[in-house]
């Protein structure tokens, strides 16, 4: 396990409820409600969360390796990412895919670049190993 030398960002927040409760950050910048995926009720669920703060992180990681190439990612870059919660013999796993959309850049590049960040993104280095993930170029 990599221990972190030099913390540059600590994310804060106070959750209550659970999946039907709420949550806070310490800025206050993220205020939201939280319901139980398929409930029909309001709010947003961790896997929804998970999936934004994955696919931006990404984002940011495609930046880096582009840069590495003296490139810049076209303004349109996009990632979808769709974060399943399922069930293996009655216990609870998380499975991902992520759908990179490059316009503009040839596909073998593309699929470097993409390989790259996930080599370099901190969701994709903490998931690593643990659950299914599927990269894809559309």
């Amino acid at each position: 396990m990599t221990k972190i030398e030099k913390v540059l960002y600590t994310g804060k927040t106070h959750t209550t409820g659970g999946r039907e409760g709420f949550a806070r950050s310490d800025d206050a910048a993220l205020d939201i409600k939280l319901s139980t995926p398929g409930s029909g009720r309001p709010g947003s669920n961790p896997e929804q969360l998970f999936a934004a703060g994955w696919s931006a992180c990404f984002i940011g990681a495609m930046t880096k390796a582009a840069g590495k190439r003296q490139m810049r990612l076209p303004a349109d870059t996009a990632v979808d990412a769709e974060v399943d919660l399922g069930t293996t013999e009655g216990d609870f796993f998380l499975q991902a895919r992520l759908a990179v959309n490059l316009p503009g850049i040839e596909p073998e590049l593309a699929q470097a670049i993409i390989e790259e960040a996930h080599q370099i993104c901190p969701y994709s280095k903490a998931t690593r190993g643990n659950i299914s993930v599927e990269l894809s170029i559309v």
